[in-house]
Formats: structure tokens, C-alpha cells, sequence
């Protein structure tokens, strides 16, 4: 209906044919019905409900409820709940018998007996209603529900034990922050993914926390890494539970899911990977600009193919509790290279790529690189374009994975395999 009328013209409209209804038979009933629903916009049950009640001068009737919790009752209550030092409704329901009653015995509280049921068999949701506007006076704050945003309703909920038979590709996702000792202003973060099959770990700097950098980054690692991305797993932090990340997941069909609040072991291996990958090369210090955040994605560029190739870890095998000892076992370490090849979810091309790139690896050279990198990353100062060797280096061969780019000059990573030496995966072409 393009226009709708006010409440006075429905209530006369309803006043004028209700009898009509009443006194009709069932095709003309259906006929009136229709009409009155197409005029008045109504629930065709409120309608019906309508034209059955009882015609009052006023329009509709509506049946009064006397109050069951008065404003004695109130008082009560507010008297029991500043008795108990002011705890949760929760708790303080099963208190009440035992508050009453010591408080009547030492004179403190005389209550009538009608008062004393019902404060009594009152839930802890009426104890909240009623307690509502005391609370605010007392504390000052406006107890407010906070509403689940549209996205992590749509998104499920994904815990430590539901990996079973993971595939490579099914990646966790998180952001470790570095802002130092204060949280204030903007700085930069980085965007920590790690395979639970293989372990396989990417680190991207991205200069601000922001949803739009998030996918930007997703984009180009998908290009990257040796397995096509078959989950993102992700806590509910507001750079992934947002409109822009879950519509880029959604147009490439990638599967999401969002691990409980205050759960961190539902992320146990990309929480493993921020202290033993990224806190370990950069520390706690606070990083802020577009120099701060190229410095640190030349390091990670450094570093992960050292990570990746030449890096072992151990993963459980098996968890046995025997009284309050626990007795853990292992398979035997491996670096996520070796466990791609024995993956049978991965291609041969792509196990031969991966042969071809591991073959040109210097593990020295690498180890080398990227501790230059990082002794240089560390004596930079913060707010200010790195030096050398960075401004003497080759820089074509250098990182770029640092979100937004600046100008031009970001390029999609060549695929695994191509002849820019060990900087292929991931790197720049």
C-alpha cells in the first residue's frame, strides 16, 4: 500500500464494519477481511481479532493486568539487594529466603505476608526489571544489551576439538598487534595465517587494523601460498567479522568460521605461531607509518621461506590423563614442506614446484638474509623511511606485501615454481 492511514480513520473504519463481519456469512466475511487488510495494512490475525472483540466507545479493549510486583515489592527487593553488597539477580535469588528471614529476626525488615511471597517467588529476571532503575542511579551507567552484528550470526561458531581431518588450506587467522605499550592511535598489525595440517605460516604488515586491508591481503596470498584457502578460521575481532571480509569470502566460496570469545585455545595453532614466528622477530615495540610497516613485511620476506622450509615442529599425536598426570605424544617433527609432500591432497605439479623451489634454498644464505633484516629492522627509527641496506639493496627483488600499497608499486606474487630464486613464494615478480 502506497499511503496508510492514521490510528483515528482505522478505528473508524473499524467501528463502521465490524457488524457487517459479524453478521455476514463466510464468502462475505472473506470479502470484508480482505479489504479491511488492504486498507489497513493489519495482520490478517489482528484483524480477525478486531473485528471479534467488544465494541467500546474507545475502539479496542484491552484487558487490564494489575500489577503483581508493586511498588512495596520494589522496595523490598532494593532493601535485600543493598543487604547482600549489591550482587548479581542470579545470586541473588536463591539469598532471599535466608536474607528475609535474617533480617525480620534482627528487626531490620518487616515485611507483610502477601509482600513476602512475592518477593520471595520472584525469578532473577523480574529481580532485573525491577532493580533496573535503582542500578542506574546507583552506578551511574545504562545497562545496555549489546546486539550480535548480522555477520557473526551468520557465521558459525568453529571450536579446538571440531578439527578432525584437516586439509591444507584450512587456515587460522589472526592479528597480533604492535603498539607497544599503549593501544592509543593507529599502528601497524600484522596478519598471522597458519595451515593446521602442515603449519604452514604467512605473516602480512598491514599499516592500520581495517576490514578492507584484511581481504586486500586474503587476495594476494591466495596467489601465493601452494594450496588453494578451504577455511578461514578467525576470532571475532572486528577486522574479520565485517560486511567486507565475509562478502569477499562469500564471492570466492571460501568457507568462514569464528572461534568463542575468551577461547584461545580454539586458535591454538596461529596463537602458537604470533609468540614463535612473529613475536620472536619483532618483539613488543610499537610500530607506526607506511616506513615502519615496509621495514617489517622486507623481514617477513626474509624469514618465511626459512620458517616454512626449514623450521620443524612437533604435533600431538595422542593425550592420555592418568589421575592428574597427563602423557603426551608426538609424531615425529617436521617442517611444513615435508608434510605438503606427504599430503595427498596436494598435486603432483604443485609437490614438484615445491621440490624445485626447496632445491634452490641456501638455508645459511636465508638465515643470514633475514637476520640482517631483522638487525637492521631493529635499529631503524620509528616514523622514518629504513636505510641501509635497504636503500642500497636491489629492491626489485624486495617484499611488497605491506597493505594499502603505496602508489604502483604492489605485484602479484609469481606462482611456486618460477625462477626468481628462493623469494618465489609469496614474493614479488
Amino acid at each position: 500500500m502506497a499511503r496508510t492511514i492514521n490510528a483515528e480513520t482505522r478505528q473508524d473504519l473499524l467501528q463502521a464494519i465490524r457488524e457487517r463481519y459479524r453478521s455476514g456469512l463466510k464468502e462475505e466475511k472473506l470479502r470484508i477481511l480482505n479489504e479491511f487488510v488492504a486498507v489497513t495494512g493489519y495482520h490478517r490475525k489482528h484483524a480477525i481479532r478486531l473485528f471479534n472483540a467488544r465494541a467500546v466507545t474507545s475502539g479496542i479493549v484491552r484487558r487490564a493486568r494489575l500489577p503483581v510486583y508493586d511498588d512495596a515489592v520494589r522496595a523490598a527487593i532494593v532493601v535485600l539487594w543493598e543487604a547482600s553488597d549489591r550482587v548479581c539477580s542470579k545470586r541473588l535469588k536463591p539469598l532471599l529466603p535466608i536474607l528475609v528471614s535474617a533480617l525480620e529476626r534482627h528487626g531490620h525488615l518487616a515485611l507483610d505476608a502477601t509482600v513476602r511471597v512475592r518477593v520471595l517467588s520472584a525469578s532473577a529476571a523480574t529481580l532485573d526489571r525491577l532493580l533496573r532503575f535503582t542500578r542506574v542511579s546507583v552506578t551511574g551507567q545504562h545497562v545496555r544489551r549489546r546486539a550480535m552484528p548480522a555477520v557473526q550470526r551468520n557465521v558459525p561458531v568453529r571450536t579446538f576439538a571440531e578439527w578432525e581431518e584437516p586439509l591444507p588450506g584450512d587456515m587460522e587467522a589472526d592479528l597480533v598487534s604492535h603498539g607497544g605499550d599503549s593501544a592509543a592511535g593507529s599502528f601497524v598489525h600484522t596478519l598471522t595465517l597458519t595451515d593446521v595440517a602442515s603449519g604452514w605460516t604467512e605473516c602480512v604488515a598491514l599499516v592500520v587494523r581495517d576490514g578492507a586491508l584484511v581481504a586486500a591481503a586474503l587476495e594476494h596470498l591466495r596467489t601465493s601460498m601452494p594450496f588453494p584457502l578451504r577455511g578461514f578460521d578467525t576470532d571475532n575481532g572486528g577486522e574479520f567479522m565485517n560486511e567486507t571480509v565475509a562478502a569477499y569470502c562469500r564471492l570466492h566460496e571460501i568457507p568462514c568460521t569464528w572461534s568463542r570469545p575468551y577461547h584461545k585455545n580454539d586458535q591454538a595453532w596461529v596463537e602458537q605461531k604470533n609468540g614463535s614466528v612473529v613475536r620472536r622477530l619483532v618483539g613488543y615495540r610499537r610500530l607506526e607509518g607506511l616506513a615502519a610497516a615496509e621495514a617489517l613485511s622486507r623481514l617477513y620476506a626474509a624469514s618465511r621461506l626459512f620458517v616454512n622450509f626449514f623450521q620443524p615442529s612437533f604435533k600431538l599425536a595422542s593425550k592420555i590423563r592418568t589421575g592428574a598426570k597427563v602423557r603426551k605424544t608426538y609424531h615425529a617433527p617436521e617442517t611444513p614442506y615435508t608434510k605438503l609432500l606427504a599430503s595427498v591432497a596436494i598435486s603432483t605439479e604443485m609437490k614438484e614446484r615445491l621440490r624445485a623451489v626447496a632445491e634452490q634454498l641456501d638455508p645459511l644464505r636465508l638465515l643470514e638474509e633475514f637476520d640482517r633484516c631483522k638487525t637492521t629492522w631493529r635499529r631503524c627509527p620509528l616514523g622514518r623511511r629504513p636505510t641501509s641496506p635497504f636503500a642500497t639493496r636491489d629492491t626489485s627483488r624486495a617484499s611488497s606485501r605491506v597493505w594499502p600499497p603505496r602508489g604502483n608499486t604492489a605485484r602479484s606474487a609469481p606462482p611456486i615454481g618460477a625462477s626468481r630464486g628462493p623469494r618465489v613464494i609469496g614474493g614479488p615478480g
